[in-house]
């Protein structure tokens, strides 16, 4: 394939831009800490929100959808569909109270929630075991995917004139250096602008990436015929355009080109709809937010901004991203049906369809999508790093421009470590699963930390670090020996349940946080509902929150609305004009209930 002028020249511009944002914030973000990790907290809500779903959109993200609809059609995305009911939660439930905390990071909250020596070790290790190791992690198998890009659309590259080389005794290929050059490049950009850079940038290369991924879509679909093309090309196997899947046992089927695909089983679909949703921590999609999303919530200008934002983000995240991807993915059913790496067959689209320039833009495009994942990652986790290791341990009183002099040094630091890992990795495909696995049970404790007063530090402690008791005996040859791909589901409810039983155990088995701390807390945060109803009645003059009965329809409501719109969307592009209209009255309807109930809580009291 032939890159020509016109798409260097894209791609050249698109680098330039993206630094030019970030000088042009670096004097704010240097003012201090707040500055830098939260804008000054006053992002407004599509910045915030849009700025969500760029994280979210990462290189890997189209390849491992692409992955998931080889495998099992569309309704294998159900492995990450079901967090909308968890998103949406945090949308009515917690975006106004991670406003309200006033805090930096989200590890911070467990210093305005519990006390004593238990609570400074949890926002310690959390802020290494999440903040430093889980997001390099991340990082790394994002880094792998953009090079498993590379090496599609350029796979005679090399470096100095080498494919490979050896440094520090560790390998590196040639295509992987280019990557630790970008992300040499983000680094740079991040650690000068901070948050607001970095929010504004993100917002930018979503739109660069959403371009492309239509583009790509409306190529790759015109190039099988159009949607009846499509369908006639995959008429053997229908089922592989169902949103749900058939509820029984797994079966595979023969597609096109004799290529093997797999339907999804009941335990399956009740894995995803009944328990991984609330259960389990995964980067974005946290039960009760955390994480980046936290931190754009808490860089919102007031509580309605940080409500609307996270709307934004469910609605732009679920319903309107994928549908590039699963139409892109399903041609490439047809296109290339004995590919054995699935989601690099998302790229071959790209090398085989798209003409002069838009090459270019894809490119852009798919640069665009990784560098907006890296640089909200390394802010997040670099303000971990400094708020939660270096401010509190190990130099506490320090000025505003000393951290944030660290800041930028742990920047190009947490880039370091994540390519170390990412040297040693081979493969993209189980590591959502291995994620959630290694935090099965730990989403109840976050969900209910803000709504129940006996919740304490030891049962955080206990949900994070459980599964690692029971994983060797599952996992092991010695034992049980599941296989983390074909008995995932199995894995996935045994850790769930016997972390959610320890965490239980000893949460009732230790002391309570004390009355003084919860006090504090409630007078800060004041959640008010039934969990809190004791501390509530030694406090009558704090007015707790209210309308949790109108809350709760609009989370129903609001899972409805975004589903609808996924759902109505799919139909339309499937030109199946009676559903569409169905699912579109569905979200009118839901959108009304909404802003009715909402105007009876009161909107004004979100922005006070």
């Amino acid at each position: 394939m032939k890159i020509h002028a016109v798409d260097w020249l894209i791609i050249i511009l698109y680098f330039l831009l993206s630094l030019s944002i970030s000088v042009y914030f670096s004097k704010r973000a240097g003012k201090n800490t707040g500055n830098f990790f939260l804008s000054g907290r006053n992002l407004p809500w599509w910045i915030a929100g849009t700025s969500m779903v760029a994280t979210t959109f990462a290189a890997d993200t189209p390849l491992a959808v692409t992955e998931l609809v080889s495998q099992h059609g569309i309704s294998g995305n159900w492995l990450w569909w079901n967090m909308v009911i968890g998103g949406v939660l945090t949308v009515f439930f917690f975006a106004r109270l991670w406003r309200r905390a006033h805090i930096l990071t989200d590890a911070e909250f467990v210093a305005i929630r519990y006390e004593g020596a238990p609570a400074r070790f949890l926002r310690g290790f959390r802020a290494v075991y999440i903040g430093i190791l889980m997001n390099a992690i991340v990082i790394a198998w994002v880094n792998l995917a953009m090079v498993k890009i590379l090496k599609v659309m350029f796979p005679d590259l090399t470096f100095m004139g080498l494919h490979e080389m050896d440094i520090l005794g560790l390998h590196f290929s040639a295509h992987l250096i280019y990557v630790a050059l970008m992300m040499l490049f983000v680094a740079l950009y991040a650690s000068l602008s901070g948050l607001m850079g970095v929010s504004i940038t993100d917002s930018f290369q979503f739109v660069m990436a959403m371009t492309g991924a239509i583009a790509l879509a409306v190529y790759a679909v015109h190039h099988v015929g159009g949607i009846g093309g499509l369908k006639n090309s995959l008429s053997d196997v229908k089922w592989v355009f169902d949103f749900f899947p058939v509820v029984g046992d797994a079966a595979a089927q023969t597609g096109a080109g004799g290529m093997q695909m797999l339907k999804l089983s009941g335990l399956a679909l009740f894995t995803y709809l009944g328990v991984q949703w609330w259960a389990s921590w995964y980067p974005g999609a946290e039960p009760g937010g955390g994480g980046y999303i936290a931190q754009r919530m808490m860089s919102a200008k007031d509580e309605k901004h940080s409500l609307f934002a996270t709307l934004w983000f469910n609605i732009a995240h679920y319903a309107l991203r994928p549908w590039p991807w699963i139409l892109a993915a399903l041609v490439t059913l047809v296109m290339y049906p004995h590919e054995t790496d699935r989601g690099a067959t998302y790229v071959m689209l790209i090398r085989d369809l798209m003409p002069a320039g838009w090459v270019g833009l894809m490119l852009a495009a798919f640069f665009a999508a990784y560098m907006s994942t890296l640089a909200s990652q390394t802010v997040w986790g670099t303000s971990y790093i400094v708020n939660d290791l270096f401010r509190p341990f190990v130099r506490p009183g320090a000025d505003e421009k000393y951290y944030v002099r660290i800041s930028r040094i742990a920047t190009f630091l947490m880039m370091f470590i994540a390519l170390l890992i990412t040297t040693q990795l081979t493969k993209i495909s189980d590591a959502w699963k291995i994620i959630l696995i290694a935090s099965g049970g730990i989403g109840a404790v976050l969900i209910l930390r803000w709504y129940w007063w006996r919740i304490n530090a030891w049962s955080e402690i206990t949900a994070m670090v459980a599964p690692y008791f029971i994983l060797p005996f599952l996992l092991s040859d010695y034992f049980l020996g599941w296989n983390i791909d074909t008995d995932y589901h199995k894995i996935f409810l045994v850790v769930v349940a016997w972390s959610t039983l320890w965490w239980l155990t000893v949460t009732f088995l230790t002391r309570p946080t004390s009355r003084r701390k919860l006090h504090a807390f409630y007078l800060k945060v004041h959640p008010g509902g039934i969990g809190w109803r004791a501390i509530a009645a030694e406090l009558p003059q704090v007015k707790g929150d209210k309308g949790y009965g109108l809350l709760f329809i609009n989370w129903l409501a609001g899972v409805v609305m975004v589903l609808s719109a996924l759902f109505g969307i799919g139909k339309f592009l499937f030109k199946e004009y009676a559903p569409a209209a169905v699912f579109a009255a569905l979200v009118l309807i839901s959108a009304a209930v909404i802003y009715r109930n909402m105007q009876k809580i009161g909107w004004k009291k979100l922005a006070e």
